[in-house]
């Protein structure tokens, strides 16, 4: 197994980390005989950091887990897990919360604590409810080791929350469609200038980088002296980076679990060649090609004065064309955009065509027109329909 260092506080975490929200299941749950099989073997073969949240299935994950790390397993892993801040109304709730969880977890302490999916409004109402003194407080309890936070906004957001404390660590989408995306390559270089590890969540986009790959891509791939599977050259791509701790792969399949440990021991830091680079660049290309807006998320035409965050409904609606998890992609376009999570709707449907976006935007975007389809294509029934169950998996309150 390949190790990377922790640049505050000298932990050797395992390149590969085990993500728990994609677990396998059975008859609609966990099945709890065959992930812990998988994990315990993950853990035996080097992984040593193990990654969950409060919401993941339907609030089972951390139990799930708890009883999983038993016979030893605990003390062998750093693990993670998130405060959910749509849960979180008073300052009191993190301190609830918290202790739901670690028992949940069946141990003392959390390794690696994240405020969970920030974006500017859950950053800002965090601040105003104090989590700043929250993390504090814990760590001096002893219930958390180290803070960080996960990330889904924009870029100018990222390096605000980078700078307004002493994180030990963050989370970010990063693969290599996604170097102007969100936080994007800025953002990992500039948290990496911090001291802060670096942990990647998504590096194959929800598995849209490894499924079903068009006709093209597959000819490219094909072409590459160094033959890999679509999954191990995404990967690759994203352990290439030096600045990258850990990358989080959600893994289910006894098969995807052997050539990710497999993969990960050859992905060391600066180790893809310049063909291999440019094979990667070909394939991104052809993905960039099939986008339906040309967006790079930089952020410019923000804020909406209707309150639609533009960055964000470009990139689901890119994500859905280019043949991602559609269903995946629908409910979490309802939570994020629709107010499924906090009840404040940032979706498509709120632009009123003034057109302030389109002036600001470098990439001369005709933004108005292109929500427009955004909202067609996302915002409809069938979104509708899903909003109810994804609010009742993510919005549900957190309970022993």
């Amino acid at each position: 197994m390949q190790y990377r260092r922790v640049p505050r506080n000298g932990d050797q975490l395992s390149a590969l980390g085990f993500g728990a929200m994609r677990l396998p299941t059975k008859r609609g749950s966990i099945d709890e005989e065959r992930a812990t099989r998988q994990i315990r073997n993950a853990i035996d073969q080097g992984v040593n950091y193990i990654d969950t949240a409060a919401p993941y299935h339907g609030g089972e994950s951390e139990r799930f887990l708890g009883r999983a790390l038993q016979g030893g397993y605990r003390e062998k892993v750093k693990l993670a897990t998130k405060l959910p801040p749509w849960n979180v109304k008073t300052r009191e709730d993190m301190d609830r919360i918290l202790d739901i969880q670690l028992k949940k977890l069946q141990t003392d302490h959390i390794d690696y604590y994240l405020i969970h999916s920030l974006e500017a409004g859950q950053w800002k109402r965090m601040l105003d409810l104090g989590v700043l003194e929250f993390l504090e407080s814990a760590k001096a309890a002893g219930k958390i080791r180290n803070a960080g936070f996960s990330f889904h906004g924009d870029q100018r957001t990222f390096l605000e929350i980078v700078d307004a404390y002493p994180w030990v660590f963050c989370q970010i989408q990063y693969n290599f469609l996604d170097e102007t995306n969100q936080a994007g390559t800025e953002g990992l270089l500039y948290a990496a200038s911090k001291d802060i590890a670096i942990m990647v969540m998504e590096p194959l986009r929800g598995g849209m980088l490894a499924g079903k790959l068009p006709k093209e891509i597959e000819q490219i791939y094909g072409r590459a002296d160094v033959k890999r599977s679509a999954a191990a050259w995404a990967l690759c791509w994203v352990w290439n980076h030096p600045e990258v701790t850990v990358v989080l792969s959600g893994m289910n399949d006894e098969q995807h679990i052997a050539e990710n440990l497999a993969t990960c021991e050859d992905s060391l830091p600066g180790s893809m060649t310049t063909d291999e680079l440019a094979t990667i660049e070909a394939v991104a290309g052809v993905y960039r090609r099939l986008m339906k807006v040309g967006c790079t998320g930089c952020g410019y035409c923000m804020p909406c004065p209707f309150g639609v965050n533009i960055p964000q409904c470009f990139s689901m609606y890119n994500d859905y064309s280019m043949g991602g998890n559609r269903i995946m992609t629908r409910g979490t376009y309802g939570m994020m955009l629709m107010g499924g999570m906090t009840g404040t709707r940032a979706d498509a449907s709120l632009c009123q065509s003034c057109g302030k976006c389109s002036k600001a935007c470098p990439q001369k975007i005709a933004i108005p027109a292109e929500l427009k389809h955004v909202g067609s294509t996302l915002g409809g029934l069938r979104t509708k329909i899903l909003l109810p169950f994804a609010r009742m998996l993510f919005s549900s309150e957190v309970k022993e």
